[in-house]
């Protein structure tokens, strides 16, 4: 990163910013209060990464016993290429391995290359596909598994 980031839990105040960031990157985003809704819950984490005062890209982790998912994860447009989501992700698969997990999945868009290759670097493996996982554009899922030492 050539930039100064602070990796941190979220908060309340940073849901508009989260919620821009989400609207920026993905064509069919998660609405606000579905962030607000996650939020304080206990099987949920939610990182930031917060440079200059703002938030420039986020991860969602939902963990259940054992296993844990990486739900979503965004870096703002004007922000990427600067190893934010290789930050955001290491954080996030250290939040799932905190709640006792031993497994991270994950779901990319199959035509996500530069997601694809950021997971497949980290040492997540390529498990399966999904078809027609997304909506709008209706698209196939490419499924990721990672287990935890």
């Amino acid at each position: 990163m050539t930039e100064a980031v602070r990796l941190r839990p979220a908060e309340a105040d940073d849901l508009d910013q989260i919620a821009q960031v989400e609207a920026d990157s993905f064509g069919q985003p998660w609405r606000r209060e579905t962030f607000e809704a996650l939020l304080g819950r206990p099987s949920v984490d939610i990182v930031v990464a917060e440079s200059d005062g703002r938030v420039a890209g986020y991860a969602v982790v939902r963990s259940t016993v054992g296993e844990s998912e990486l739900a979503n994860l965004a870096v703002s447009p004007a922000r990427r290429g600067r190893g934010l989501g290789r930050a955001l992700l290491r954080e996030a698969v250290d939040a799932a391995r905190n709640r006792g997990a031993t497994w991270v999945f994950l779901a990319v868009r199959a035509s996500n290359d530069e997601a694809a290759k950021l997971y497949l670097h980290f040492g997540f493996q390529e498990i399966g596909a999904q078809a027609s996982y997304y909506r709008d554009p209706a698209e196939d899922a490419r499924l990721f598994a990672m287990e935890l030492p």
